[in-house]
Parts: structure tokens; C-alpha cells; sequence
């Protein structure tokens, strides 16, 4: 294999970054107020009229268990496995078993993923009521814990004896990666260890299970993640051995013989039933990524969240082993997704069956499934890439993610959710159409598979990890995002901050000082000045490389740093000062866009960009029949000024469609950009011809004119329920 010689680079410590953007401080501040408060109730089964979670409850079923264990000594009978479904429920759900685990298989990660986001939280907001919880919490998740490091409740409870033998579906290596996460946050947030060293003893014990040594099993995980999680917990710890697993597990699977058919077969044997072949497309056990070695993959396929998540486990461990192979296949398997699969939202998966990518340029707009955990995966996906090369278009895609499916997942209230993200909603095919059940119109309070909302959680709490990154020689400091914020990093030597302001997603402009921390204030001038780079990406949105001249450096400065465009961005090198000024005024056009003649679903039909915000139609704005609007493309290509551009107060706020409160939204009042595009409307209320002819004679059709307001893709559905869309006919 030979080496890579790319210029890696790594996200800061969240505590050595802050946001002070009005935008995502916005979105972190409900996090922090509504989420994160939200979630911990949800854990503990305490929000009326939401699908209970029972994590809570399993935690302390096991820790009861290990208790009585402890007191009974050798009399203890431990329990022997019972399948009771992939999702266990109660009989009677007033009065659940204390001692019985219910829920799905992976129930545990709930709190693992709430965990993850409280430490982001507290790391910038120190919050000691918010932290007690926490610590509580933990005491409860540590004293589940086996003797061995074993932590994961589904078999603790139902029975170790069939532990590991069902990687395939039941999530005990996605609930370590999950758990190692948030005890990593944790431990950064806060400087507390005590999560940590209970997810080092579940790695460590995974780890002598698992491998090519002889007596170990060459297994893998059905659902990933641990990949990239046991390479932050090397990263964090410095335990080669960690890596190591990560690596063996990158690299084991889709080998032949494939792991999970035997593993079927054996399972088959046990249960004294017969094997039923895997039927995946397109090879067996392809949903799961585990069709053939990941070297060998050049279409994504599968359950697309397993998919990206896998991805970024293979960028870690080519990042940090120098793999060109894996390297090779994460480039290729990237290609794939942006070139053929990725929606104008930055979301994938284009079908709910397996909740999968689909085949190339299948990318349907009323059925789609872009679940708001897979756009999240590509964000991380993308991150890791950007970290083995600062390659624009990686912060790209990850800041359309990002802008766009990630933030639609959330209400502007913080209080309810989206799983499935379409492009295109008519509510009365979501509540009649079985095709589309998958599809809501409105976000909803909570799931049993509450798998996004923590997920949001998370992201948003940490997305100072996604603006910047630093080089392996801390030579370079590479911007990403534009976000305001503060980022403090040793840069050639010294403790440098990088104090941002921007006005991003609506305004193209801001600026950057350097402040060098360290030094700063000696009489001596030397001590104020540092040999390194700066480089700030050019965003495709703004014209790319030919947007280098938006940025510039005043004063002096500029006479001592040499300008270099190279792979999207502007790298600007020699000697900073205290006090050193970069400015940025990126032109922010509105772009009309058309999809690849391949996506059938879009043929005819344009759809509109401003900066890296998507935007779409709603009946609230634009009354019922979207699909008889028609953009008048010729005027806008003509002349783009057609559009107007308002910045505008967006009033959120609806009521509940039943007892349950499903698709309120509490009245919030939000900045954002609106677009207004010349068109017209097939004249004609479509339910006055009810009871007319189905089909007759073509005649061109009557056109009244019609201006079509737009609102970011992120902001459809906080008005109440009503149709909506992205793309529009021309």
C-alpha cells in the first residue's frame, strides 16, 4: 500500500472554540434550552403523549441486576436470552416491569447521544444544575456495567448468553461508538473521566473479543459507527490499540466468506429454524455495507446512514495510517454521492425502503427519505475529508447539509422533529397514500426511533467543530464555515485567536482579526507576530476560486503575506501581527439551478439558491396547487435582478393537528432572506372542476401571472401543515 502525502489537518477542542454567530448561536441556544431539557425528559419517559424511550429505565433494570448479583454471589442466576422483538414493549404500558428492558435493541445510545450534546453544551455554557443531572446520569449508565466492561442493557437484561451473536441487527457495537462519543464530549466539556473510563473498558473488552487472532470472532458492526468513534477515543487517549480495532474493523468487512451470512447460518442452528438468504441489492448484505471490502465499493449503497457513518470511519483510519487504498474508496464512494445521489438539500437516501440510497440519479422528491441522521453522517463524512485535504468542495457539501436537511429537522422552537426530509409535500397524499406514510407534513413531538433528535442536538452543539480546522504542523489554520465565533489554536509556535464575525447564511461579508494570545503584551514587537497561514475557503456559491479578490487583508499586512488560490482556497502566508484584519464581501447571487437531465423527477424544473440556503415553495404563501405554478426562467436568466431579495421577519408559529399537539409550533420570530420569482399560474382553481372530465382535448393552458414567494428550506412547516416544494416547473 503506498502512502498519501496529503496535508491532514484536525478540529479543534470545542472548548477552545466558541460561536457568537447570531444565526447558530440561535440554533444553540435552543438546543441548550429546549432540546437537551426535552431529550433528558424523553429518556425518562416523563413527555405526555410521546412514545415512551424506557433508556432510563434499562439503565437502571441493569444496575438493579448487577446489584443483586453483587449480593447473591455465586447464587445468582443470571438470565438466559428471550427474544422478545426487535422493539420490546410492555404489556401493559401503565406498568411496565421494573426489572424487564424495553424499547429497541439500541435504546442505550439515547442517552449516549444526549450525553455527547450536553458535554458541547458545557464546554461553552457551564450550567452546574445541567452538569449534576449529567453526573447522576452517569453514576446510573457505570453501575450497568459488567465485571468485564460489557455495557450494553438489551443482553445484560435479556441474557449474555447469545451476546455478539447477532452483529448484524442488534446494535451492541453501534451502542459502544455512540457511548464512546458522548463520554469523549463529556470528558472535554467538562475534564470529567469518569463515562470515559467506562467506554475504555467496554473498547478494551470489544477489543479482545474481536480480530484475526485465532480464537477471536471476524466479526464486524451491523449498524456503524464505532469505526470513527474508536479512532476519537485513540485520538483522545493515545491507546494505539484503539485505532487498531478501528482499522481491523474498516478493513474485515465484505471480506469473503461474509461474516454475517455465517453468522445467520449459526444463528439459524440455534433457534432450530431455517436460513433465509440475503436478498440485498445489489449483492447480499449490500444494506449493511457489507457486500464486499470497502476497497473494492464504488457505489454507496444501503441504509444510507450505516453508509456514511462507515465512510467516515474509512477517512479516519486512511487519515491516520496513510492507506491509499481506503483513501482511494472514499474518494470514489464521495464521487458517487455527489455526483449521483445527493439532493439539492444536501440530504441522501432517496427511498424509505431500507431507508437507502437509491440507484444512480434516482432521486424522488415526494417519496424521499433524506433522514435528517443521514444528511448529519455526511457532514461528518465530509469533515474527514476536508481533514486529509482542504479540498473546497468537501465544506461544500457539508455547509449545504448543514444550512439545509440538518436545521430542517428541528423546529424554529426546538420542540419537534423531522426524521424523513421531502422536497415535496402534498398532506393529503401523506395521510391517505401508504406509499408515503413515511412522509410527514408535520414534524412530530418525539419517535420510539429517536434516533435525529439527539443527532441534532449534537451537531448543533458542536458545529464550531465544522468552521475551522488546523494542520498536523500547526502551520496552517484552515476556515471552512463562515461563522462568527472565536477560534484559539497554536499556530507556528504561538497561542493564536481568529476572532470571526459574519453575517452568513443572508450577507456575504465580515471579517477576521488575528489576535496573538501569548506575547501580546510585550513592549518587544516580535512578540506579536507569528510566521504561519491563513486559508480561507472560496465557496462554490459565491463563484469559487473566482471569488478570491472578496477577500482581502488591510493595511499593511497585505505587503507581507503572499496570496495563493489553490484547491478552492485562498491561502494567504508570512508574517501576522496582532491585530491583522481580513475582510470578506462575497457576492451572494441568487442561482436558478437545474438538475442533471438523468434525475427524471426533476426534468423541466428549476429550483433556487442564495448562498448555501435552499429554498422552496409553501401553499401557505403561494395558496393550494403548487404544481400549477411555473417559474418564468427565461425572465430570471435574462435577468437575475427579476428576483426579488427581502430581508424579512419570519413569524413561526402553529397549532396542534390532535390531542397529542403533533405539528405545533410555538410562536418565534426569526431573520431570514425571502425570495420573490416572476411567474404564473395555470389559471383555474383546481376543485372547481370536481365532478368534471377526467380527461379532455389539450389546449394550451391559461396563464395568470404570479409572484412565487420562496422561504429557506429549513423554515417549510413552522407555520402549520400545508403543501410544499423545492422544485417548480418552468
Amino acid at each position: 500500500m503506498q502512502e498519501h502525502n496529503a496535508q491532514h489537518s484536525r478540529p479543534l477542542e470545542v472548548s477552545r472554540v466558541t460561536v457568537t454567530d447570531a444565526f447558530w448561536h440561535t440554533e444553540q441556544e435552543l438546543v441548550r434550552t429546549a432540546v437537551i431539557p426535552f431529550q433528558w425528559d424523553a429518556l425518562n419517559d416523563n413527555v405526555p403523549g410521546a412514545a415512551p424511550s424506557y433508556c432510563m429505565h434499562n439503565f437502571k433494570a441493569a444496575a438493579r441486576q448487577n446489584a443483586s448479583k453483587a449480593a447473591q454471589g455465586k447464587a445468582f442466576v443470571p438470565p438466559a436470552y428471550t427474544f422478545r422483538g426487535f422493539e420490546a414493549l410492555p404489556e401493559d404500558p401503565a406498568h411496565p416491569d421494573p426489572d424487564a428492558f424495553y424499547g429497541f435493541v439500541f435504546q442505550d445510545s439515547d442517552f449516549s447521544k444526549w450525553i455527547e450534546a450536553v458535554g458541547y453544551s458545557l464546554a461553552q455554557h457551564p450550567d452546574p444544575e445541567l452538569e449534576a443531572t449529567a453526573d447522576a446520569a452517569i453514576d446510573i449508565v457505570c453501575n450497568a456495567q459488567l465485571d468485564n466492561g460489557y455495557l450494553d442493557t438489551y443482553y445484560i437484561l435479556n441474557g449474555m448468553d447469545r451476546a455478539f451473536t447477532n452483529l448484524k441487527d442488534h446494535h451492541e457495537l453501534y451502542c459502544l461508538g455512540h457511548l464512546v462519543e458522548g463520554a469523549v464530549a463529556y470528558y472535554q466539556g467538562t475534564g470529567k473521566d469518569k463515562l470515559l473510563r467506562a467506554a475504555c473498558r467496554f473498547a478494551d473488552y470489544v477489543d479482545s473479543v474481536f480480530g484475526r487472532d485465532e480464537g477471536k470472532l471476524r466479526g464486524y458492526p451491523g449498524h456503524e459507527i464505532a469505526e470513527m468513534a474508536l479512532v476519537r477515543l485513540y485520538e483522545t487517549t493515545g491507546e494505539r490499540r484503539y485505532l487498531d480495532l478501528a482499522r481491523y474493523f474498516v478493513t474485515e468487512r465484505g471480506r469473503s466468506p461474509l461474516y454475517f451470512e455465517a453468522e445467520d447460518r449459526r444463528r439459524a442452528e440455534l433457534d432450530g429454524t431455517a436460513v433465509e438468504p440475503n436478498t440485498n441489492l445489489p449483492k447480499p448484505y449490500a444494506y449493511y455495507q457489507a457486500h464486499e471490502p470497502v476497497v473494492e465499493q464504488s457505489e454507496a449503497v444501503g441504509h444510507a446512514v450505516r453508509a456514511a457513518y462507515f465512510y467516515s470511519g474509512v477517512a479516519d483510519v486512511a487519515r491516520l495510517t496513510g492507506d491509499s487504498d481506503l483513501l482511494a474508496a472514499c474518494d470514489r464512494l464521495w464521487r458517487n454521492i455527489v455526483d449521483r445521489k445527493l439532493y439539492i438539500t444536501g440530504g441522501i437516501g432517496g427511498t424509505h425502503i431500507g431507508e437507502s440510497f437509491s440507484f444512480d440519479y434516482d432521486l424522488p422528491n415526494d417519496t424521499a427519505y433524506s433522514e435528517t441522521c443521514a444528511a448529519i453522517a455526511l457532514a461528518f463524512f465530509a469533515r474527514r475529508m476536508l481533514q486529509i485535504r482542504p479540498v473546497a468542495e468537501y465544506a461544500d457539501v457539508m455547509e449545504l447539509a448543514l444550512y439545509n436537511t440538518v436545521l430542517a429537522g428541528m423546529a424554529m422552537d426546538g420542540k419537534s422533529f423531522f426524521y424523513v426530509n421531502p422536497l415535496e409535500v402534498d398532506p393529503t397524499a401523506c395521510h391517505r397514500d401508504e406509499r408515503k406514510f413515511h412522509v410527514k407534513s408535520v414534524r412530530q413531538k418525539w419517535f420510539g426511533c429517536a434516533c435525529c433528535p439527539p443527532n441534532i442536538a449534537r451537531i448543533v452543539e458542536s458545529i464550531q467543530q465544522y468552521a475551522t480546522t488546523v494542520s498536523d504542523d500547526s502551520s496552517t489554520l484552515y476556515i471552512h464555515l463562515y461563522m462568527g465565533g472565536e477560534a484559539t489554536v497554536e499556530l507556528g509556535g504561538r497561542d493564536v485567536t481568529l476572532v470571526m464575525d459574519a453575517n452568513l447564511p443572508w450577507q456575504g461579508n465580515g471579517r477576521a482579526v488575528v489576535r496573538i494570545t501569548d506575547g501580546a503584551d510585550s513592549p518587544d514587537e516580535a512578540d506579536t507576530s507569528v510566521s504561519a497561514t491563513l486559508a480561507f475557503r472560496l465557496p462554490a456559491w459565491a463563484g469559487g476560486e473566482a471569488a478570491a479578490d472578496a477577500i482581502r487583508v488591510e493595511g499593511a499586512a497585505g505587503s507581507r503575506l503572499s496570496r495563493e488560490v489553490r484547491d478552492g482556497y485562498l491561502y494567504l502566508t508570512g508574517e501576522w501581527r496582532d491585530g491583522d484584519t481580513v475582510t470578506f464581501d462575497f457576492p451572494m447571487p441568487v442561482r436558478m439551478l437545474a438538475a442533471n437531465p438523468n434525475v427524471r423527477e426533476d426534468a423541466g424544473k428549476v429550483a433556487f439558491m442564495r448562498g448555501p440556503v435552499t429554498y422552496c415553495a409553501e401553499g401557505i404563501d403561494n395558496g393550494a396547487a403548487l404544481h400549477l405554478l411555473h417559474v418564468d426562467a427565461a425572465a430570471v436568466a435574462a435577468d437575475p435582478d427579476a428576483v426579488r431579495i427581502e430581508r424579512t421577519g419570519f413569524h413561526a408559529g402553529a397549532e396542534g393537528l390532535d390531542e397529542r399537539g403533533t405539528g405545533e409550533v410555538e410562536s418565534v420570530e426569526r431573520d431570514i432572506v425571502r425570495l420573490t420569482v416572476p411567474g404564473w399560474r395555470e389559471s383555474g382553481d383546481v376543485r372547481s372542476v370536481t365532478g368534471g372530465p377526467l380527461y379532455a382535448a389539450w389546449h394550451p393552458a391559461e396563464r395568470e401571472s404570479a409572484s412565487i414567494t420562496l422561504i429557506p428550506y429549513f423554515a417549510w412547516a413552522n407555520r402549520g401543515e400545508t403543501e410544499m416544494t423545492v422544485w417548480l416547473r418552468v
